[in-house]
C-alpha cells in the first residue's frame, strides 16, 4: 500500500498548500490570526485521520484518495463535485479578501467558536472512517459492502454529509467573516442533492439499504431531516 501513502500525503500536502495561497494571497498578508489559527485546526485534524487510515485501515484510506469530479462515475455526480470543488475555494478566498477590505467585523470568540465547530465536524468525520470502512469518497459499492447501522449510522443515515454540514458552518467564522458564508449556501445545496442521488443509488444497489432507511428516519439532523 506504499503507493497509496504516497499518493495520499502528496494530496493531502497539495490541499494544505492550496488552502493556505488562498487564504494570504487573497488576504494580501500574512498578519492574519484567523488563518493561523484555522490551518492549525485544519491542517492537524487533516493529518492525524490521515495517519490514521494508514496505520488502521488503509482500504479506506485507497477509497478516499479516489476522490474529485474526475472519479465520479456519473455525469451528475462530476457536476455536483465540481460545484461543491469551486464553493470550497470560495470559502478560503471571500474570508481572505474580507479581512483584507474589513467588509465584515466577527469577534474573535466568535472565530475561536468557528475553529471548534470545524474540529467537531473532523471528530465526526473520524467516527464515520471508523465505524465504516467503505465510507469511499465517490458513489459507488464495494465489494462485500454491508450496511453499517452502528455508532453514528444509528443516529442518522449520512452521518458524514452532517459532519460537513458542521464544518462547512464553522470555517467561514473560523475565518472571521461573515460574508464568507455566501458560498456555503450551494455548497449544501450540492450536499443535499448528493445526498439524494446516493440514497437512490443504495437502495437500487445495496442489499439491506431499503430496511435500514425504514428503520432509521433522518438523513443528517435527528428530529429535522
Amino acid at each position: 500500500m506504499g503507493h497509496v501513502n504516497a499518493k495520499a500525503s502528496a494530496g493531502l500536502l497539495c490541499l494544505l498548500v492550496v488552502v493556505a495561497a488562498c487564504l494570504f494571497l487573497s488576504a494580501g498578508t500574512s498578519d492574519y490570526w484567523q488563518a493561523w489559527v484555522f490551518l492549525a485546526a485544519f491542517c492537524g485534524a487533516e493529518i492525524a485521520i490521515t495517519v490514521y487510515l494508514m496505520k488502521r485501515d488503509p482500504r479506506l484510506l485507497e477509497r478516499r484518495v479516489k476522490a474529485g469530479p474526475v472519479a465520479e462515475k456519473e455525469r451528475r455526480q462530476r457536476i455536483i463535485q465540481l460545484i461543491a470543488s469551486v464553493g470550497f475555494v470560495g470559502m478560503m478566498i471571500l474570508p481572505g479578501l474580507d479581512h483584507r477590505f474589513g467588509w465584515s467585523t466577527v469577534q474573535p470568540w466568535v472565530s475561536i467558536g468557528g475553529d471548534g465547530l470545524v474540529l467537531l465536524g473532523f471528530l465526526g468525520v473520524f467516527l464515520v472512517f471508523k465505524e465504516n470502512t467503505y465510507a469511499s469518497a465517490i458513489i459507488e459499492v464495494g465489494a462485500e459492502q454491508r450496511v453499517i447501522s452502528t455508532g453514528p449510522y444509528a443516529v442518522v443515515r449520512h452521518p458524514m454529509y452532517s459532519a460537513a454540514l458542521v464544518m462547512l458552518a464553522g470555517v467561514p467564522l473560523a475565518l472571521g467573516s461573515w460574508l464568507g458564508l455566501l458560498p456555503v449556501v450551494p455548497m449544501m445545496a450540492a450536499i443535499v442533492v448528493r445526498l439524494l442521488d446516493e440514497e437512490r443509488f443504495l437502495a437500487t444497489n445495496l442489499p439491506g439499504y431499503r430496511e435500514y432507511r425504514e428503520k432509521t428516519r433522518y438523513r443528517i439532523a435527528p428530529f429535522l431531516w
